[in-house]
């Protein structure tokens, strides 16, 4: 692994493989999972399922083309990296800077949830106290070494897949009326279809689900960006990809049904004290809500730490080929790139004083102009998987280790079903799904306009000492 002659040694293959499969397993179960499905199922109802289901399999496609071209060519920059070859440095550079964006937000919002949770348990200490605590050790560990992140994402992704699975086994021994010493009093199958039916929204809100849902997604593609840190990032990558189905079916599917059978759509608890509280309250578990609180800070303290690491990584590889300062793309000597590290939190601090400050204009703005991002990087990696197809198999086939399914014809119907979303997010005024898309699609169109002007200054040349967007260098 090389570094183009900056400071250090560039990235290093700090992270094992036990690493990368928790990282896979747990980058699917975010923090969004506990807290927004309430709020899925006040709009779906039990046909929440189907718009899980939706979201889950367009991840699957995604997840699936993006192991296509990250097995081919791993490298930290991810899809960024392979949008710069493919579609040009332009499309590179705006997905990239885009992704960046979207993470020192999240850092912002996960750092201000577990301040929350934090200040509850401990008053004496203020909640932006406890924010910057959270921020400065999650940074200190990033700093260290990449094999810090990896070991304390991989106790954290543990925690949370114990969590869940446990959930999902003392839920279903309650359907079944065979868990010792509980009464389950509502929960019953006939939850599914009673109380207006499966869908007592009609069709229509399945799509207003899959609105609801779909940025809880966002972190599937994590473990492609450390593919280019793992000791063996092809097998991580296909062992990632080709797992994705049984976790998305398990995690989600599994753990929402458990809820909306266990307790009616309607129940007033769900929209209280959110799906999964309510859901163990309803089986007379004691400390429900601490318990839940425990697992809640778990998956904020595991995005924030995944978050830190992939707007840095994402950084760093912008500052390689030259689309962010040189600064970005130098490393230690252990290999971990600490401009980038910093320059990220930097930003995350800003945005957590902005939600101090002016919670209701500054950071509403951040928000819900970094809120679409998912599906924009869903949409630049399902066309660069069409150019990139290509190219691998003029160039490389013998690379083509993981190939999408159904191929054009899936990756094209990929294509239409997130440009729907768009279109569809654009009509929905009631959930303000309309405001978060024009704004993030003025970010977008302001970072691509910025990609062009660059372009015609540079004529589309890669800068000096990198590599041409056509045959990029290896960073493995």
């Amino acid at each position: 692994m090389t570094s183009g002659g900056h400071e250090g040694s560039g990235l290093q293959a700090g992270l094992k493989n036990r690493h990368l499969t928790m990282i896979a397993i747990g980058g699917v179960i975010g923090a969004g999972l506990f807290v927004g499905s309430s709020s899925g199922i006040a709009a779906a109802g039990p046909g929440i399922l189907l718009s899980y289901a939706l979201v889950g399999a367009l991840v699957v496609f995604v997840m699936r083309m993006l192991g296509e071209m990250s097995v081919a060519n791993p490298t930290s920059g991810s899809f960024s990296a392979h949008a710069d070859r493919a579609l040009g440095r332009w499309a590179g550079f705006s997905i990239g800077w885009l992704y960046w964006f979207f993470w020192v937000v999240v850092l912002a919002v996960e750092a201000t949830a577990g301040a929350v949770i934090l200040e509850g348990w401990i008053p004496a200490v203020p909640q932006w106290a406890w924010a910057l605590i959270v921020m400065v050790v999650l940074t200190a560990t990033n700093l260290a070494s990449v094999g810090n992140y990896g070991e304390f994402e991989f106790w954290f992704a543990g925690i949370k897949v114990v969590a869940i699975a446990a959930f999902i086994a003392i839920g279903l021994l309650a359907i079944f009326g065979v868990l010792p010493g509980v009464d389950a009093e509502q929960a019953s199958w006939s939850n599914l279809t009673g109380h207006g039916g499966f869908l007592p929204h009609g069709a229509g809100a399945i799509l207003t689900g899959v609105l609801l849902v779909v940025f809880s997604f966002m972190g599937s593609e994590i473990p492609t960006l450390a593919a280019g840190e793992a000791e063996d990032p092809q097998k991580a990558v296909t062992q990632a990809t080709n797992s994705i189905i049984w976790r998305i079916g398990v995690f989600y599917l599994g753990s929402i049904l458990v809820v909306v059978t266990l307790l009616p759509w309607d129940s007033k608890k769900i929209a209280e004290d959110g799906s999964y509280v309510a859901a163990l309250d309803s089986l007379g578990i004691p400390h429900a809500g601490q318990i839940m609180n425990f697992i809640i800070l778990t998956s904020v303290l595991s995005c924030l730490n995944s978050g830190l690491y992939t707007a840095s990584r994402m950084a760093h590889s912008l500052g390689r080929r030259g689309d962010a300062p040189k600064a970005f793309a130098t490393t230690t000597g252990n290999g971990v790139p600490r401009v980038a590290i910093l320059a990220s939190v930097v930003f995350g601090f800003v945005a957590v004083f902005f939600n101090y400050a002016f919670p209701d204009t500054v950071f509403l703005f951040l928000l819900n102009s970094s809120g679409a991002v998912a599906l924009f990087v869903w949409l630049v990696i399902c066309v660069s998987q069409l150019r990139m197809r290509r190219i691998v198999m003029r160039e490389a086939p013998e690379k083509l280790v993981v190939k999408m399914w159904l191929f054009p014809y899936l990756t094209w119907a990929c294509i239409a079903f997130i440009v729907f979303v768009i279109g569809y997010m654009l009509t929905d005024t009631e959930n303000g799904g309309r405001d978060t898309m024009l704004l993030s699609l003025l970010v977008a169109a302001v970072v691509v306009g910025v990609a062009l002007v660059r372009r015609g200054r540079t004529g589309g040349a890669a800068p000096s000492g990198e590599s041409s967007p056509s045959r990029p260098a290896a960073e493995v």
